[in-house]
Parts: structure tokens; C-alpha cells; sequence
């Protein structure tokens, strides 16, 4: 972390070092998520069954990216406290540990979903019409895997160092090449949705690149390297401590999908294909608080470690403010032209009329997710893990997975719809409980 990055955390203005901070991240997560988007975008000209392939493979990037913000996240937050306390040499143990790991990893959970991809495809919404298009994408994209999950870890180490400008760098350039990809190898290659996959692998790949080249130079102070990587219980509780609820959310947002998948089966192929487009366009708003978030995590931990408690309330106060603002003004935005977005992703009459209507309710308590995420992050930033943990799970986990259950056989459709906006209701009451007891606890 440069000088000027540490001087801006430790005593810049608190609203310009946010969002110095937090815009190359939000590009950096809005790109990510732009990756969904754009492969459903392209592969919408196949047609109905073909999105609905694609979106059934959706959740099982979720598990990858889980296994990227265990190590990112973990990793990334015990470093910038470190750093906080300049301890240089054991954040470069840090670094070291939470690569090698997410490689291992990935390559483990690959190999999983090889060997059983037909019965998990199955599990996560697939039917006979869907499952051999669904199974060819996911071939090629569970390869694609191994490299996201790699990115976002190093994503989130560079960002612990005050690096988020790289990270914009790496996955702007990875979206790019996947947008000039996607209709070269589906179309005029007539590789269909496999050329997909094969875009989305090569794009990552060159995202990886970009972050390696960025570690091993001098622009980068954390330093990995094979032989800082050791079996550390301390290191890793630390990781896991604080990742391990990053990998839940994921795991609860992909079973969470996958359910949704599941239950609108029984709708039909346009069921899935709508309520798979309105996931992507949700994903997309939320992965903006997200990035955000990234950019507060360091200046909360650095802040924290250095026992600064009066500079990391006006930290807290003004990205709930930030966030929220976003929240309004995305939530007015969708309403307002749900009908124009999705006409970009189908021209079906039955997927425009479920997803037109499903975009709409999920939206409506949208504007709460900003102090949701500035509290869950905060928890995991200064090292709270178990609380983190909790307000991490609760919103597609605790309380979505019951609804999704119980609700659709209750009111069938609509249960699905409502699911969403039900569980952020009760998720934000808990969120106000733990944000009492820890604006108790920094006085």
C-alpha cells in the first residue's frame, strides 16, 4: 500500500477515500456480474430453452465464487489489519496461504461436479428438455471456475493493499474481450452456448494473467510466493474465520437459485428463463454495493487495527448513507423501465409477463441492502467473524431458503416472486439489532 493510499485510509476525507476506493471495486464487481449478463444477453437469440440452460449453470458459479471470497475476503481482511499494525512480512504469509489455497480448492470442487454433473443439474432445476443444452455450457464453464475463483482472491488481496485500480484493470479488460467474444464464437463459429463457455473461459484467463503480472512487479507490496505458503493453523483461522462466512453466503445464494430454478420448473422452461433474468439483473445492482463495500473493508480494518474508533463511525455512517442513496435511486430505476430491460433478454410473451412482474417485487425493498452489506462487511473487516457470519447468511439463507419452500405451495408463482422481498424485511430487523449492539460496543 503506497503512501498515499495509507495517508488517505488513516487521515484523508472519509467520503473521497470511500469512494477512491470503492468505484474501481464496483466497476471491478459490476464487470463480474456483467459476465452473466452478457452471456444470457447473447445466447437470448438461440432461444427460451437456451437461457434457461444457461441460467440453470448460474448458481454453480456462485459455489467458485464462494471458494474465491473464502481466501479474498479472509485473506484480505486479516491483511489490511496487518498492514494497520505493519506487519509486512507475515501479510505476504497471508497472501501466499490464501492463493495456493483457493487453487487446491477450485480444483477439488471441479473435479466434484465433474464426476456428478448430470444428478446436480438435475437437483438445481434441469428437466429432460433443458439437460443435455445445460450440461454441454457447464462442461466448458466449470473449467472457466478454476480462474474465478483464482481472480477474485487476488482481487480482494490487491484491494487489501489499497490496489483496487487493478482490479478495475483486470476485469474490465476480461469483460471486454468477452463481449467481442460471446457473438464471435456463438454465431459466426456456430458453437452456440458452448461458445459461451469457451468466451468466458479465455476472458477469465486473461484476467489472471493481468493479475500476475501486477503481484510479481513493484507496484504491488504483498509479495506471493511459494515459499511463504506453509500449513499455519493460526493464519488459517484466521482466513476461515472471517472467509468461511463469505463461502456460505455464496452456498446459500446458490441453493437459494437453484431452489427458485426448481420451483419454477413446474411452470415451465419460460418460468425458469424469467426468473433467471431477473437473478442476473439483481445480482448486477447488488455486486455495486458490494464493490463499494470492498472499497470500505480496508479503511475499517486499517482504522480498526489502528484503534482509530472515532474516524471508523463517520466510516460506517457514511457508506450506509452512500449505499442507501444507490439503493433509491436503483430502485425507482428498475420500476420505472422493468419492461425495457427485460425486452433485451426475450421477446417471449410468457418470460416478459413472469419476469416483468418478478423484477418489479424483488426491487421493492432493494433500498435496504445498503445497510446490510455496510454491516455485514463492517463485522468481517475488523474481524468479527461469528457475527459477520450470521448477517452474511441471513438474507438468502436464514430466512429466503423456508420462504422458497413453504410459500409456492401456498400461493404457487407469486411464492416465488414474494420470497425475496419477505426475507430482506426480516433480514434488516436482525441487521438494526446487531448494529445497536456494535455502535455500543466502538463507544
Amino acid at each position: 500500500m503506497n503512501n498515499k493510499k495509507i495517508e488517505l485510509i488513516k487521515n484523508g476525507n472519509i467520503l473521497k477515500g470511500l469512494f477512491i476506493l470503492g468505484i474501481p471495486m464496483i466497476i471491478s464487481m459490476m464487470v463480474s456480474a456483467l459476465y452473466n449478463v452478457i452471456d444470457t444477453y447473447f445466447v437470448s437469440g438461440l432461444g427460451t430453452i437456451n437461457v434457461a440452460s444457461v441460467s440453470i449453470a448460474f448458481p454453480i458459479s456462485l459455489i467458485f465464487s464462494g471458494i474465491g471470497l473464502t481466501f479474498g475476503t479472509g485473506g484480505g481482511s486479516y491483511i489490511s489489519r496487518l498492514i494497520g499494525q505493519k506487519k509486512y512480512k507475515k501479510a505476504n504469509e497471508v497472501s501466499s496461504i490464501s492463493f495456493f489455497s483457493c487453487i487446491f480448492t477450485s480444483f477439488l470442487f471441479i473435479i466434484i461436479f465433474f464426476i456428478f454433473l448430470d444428478k446436480i443439474l438435475v437437483l438445481i432445476g434441469a428437466n429432460q428438455e433443458i439437460l443435455p443444452i445445460a450440461k454441454n455450457y457447464t462442461k466448458i464453464f466449470l473449467i472457466s471456475m478454476i480462474f474465478t475463483s483464482l481472480n477474485i482472491t487476488l482481487g480482494n488481496i490487491a484491494v487489501s493493499q489499497g490496489g483496487a485500480s487493478i482490479s478495475l484493470i483486470a476485469m474490465l479488460s476480461g469483460s471486454i474481450l468477452n463481449i467481442i467474444l460471446d457473438p464471435l464464437l456463438i454465431y459466426n463459429l456456430d458453437l452456440k452456448v458452448i461458445g459461451a463457455g469457451i468466451a468466458t473461459l479465455i476472458s477469465q484467463i486473461i484476467t489472471s494473467i493481468i493479475y500476475s503480472i501486477f503481484f510479481i512487479s513493484k507496484k504491488s507490496i504483498i509479495k506471493i510466493q511459494i515459499k511463504n505458503f506453509k500449513f499455519d493453523i493460526k493464519i488459517y483461522s484466521e482466513i476461515i474465520k472471517i472467509g468461511i462466512s463469505m463461502f456460505l453466503l455464496q452456498l446459500l445464494t446458490s441453493i437459494s437459485m437453484s431452489l427458485i430454478s426448481k420451483k419454477s420448473s413446474i411452470y415451465g422452461s419460460q418460468a425458469i428463463a424469467a426468473m433467471g433474468i431477473v437473478l442476473r439483473i439483481n445480482t448486477l445492482g447488488m455486486n455495486i454495493i458490494f464493490g463499494f463495500m470492498k472499497g470500505m473493508q480496508p479503511m475499517a480494518g486499517f482504522n480498526y487495527g489502528a484503534k482509530n474508533y472515532k474516524r471508523l463511525k463517520s466510516i460506517i455512517k457514511h457508506s450506509i448513507i452512500s449505499t442507501t442513496i444507490f439503493c433509491m435511486i436503483w430502485t425507482i430505476f428498475i420500476i420505472l423501465f422493468s419492461n425495457s430491460i427485460l425486452s433485451y433478454f426475450s421477446n417471449d410473451c410468457e418470460v416478459l409477463k413472469i419476469g416483468i412482474k418478478a423484477l418489479k417485487i424483488n426491487t421493492l425493498l432493494f433500498f435496504t441492502l445498503g445497510f446490510q452489506f455496510t454491516y455485514s462487511t463492517l463485522f468481517i473487516s475488523i474481524g468479527k467473524g461469528f457475527q459477520g457470519l450470521i448477517l452474511n447468511i441471513l438474507r438468502q439463507g436464514i430466512f429466503f431458503i423456508p420462504l422458497i419452500l413453504i410459500l409456492p405451495n401456498i400461493f404457487g408463482l407469486n411464492g416465488i416472486i414474494f420470497s425475496q422481498p419477505i426475507a430482506d424485511f426480516f433480514a434488516t430487523l436482525i441487521t438494526f439489532f446487531y448494529a445497536f449492539k456494535l455502535k455500543k460496543t466502538i463507544k
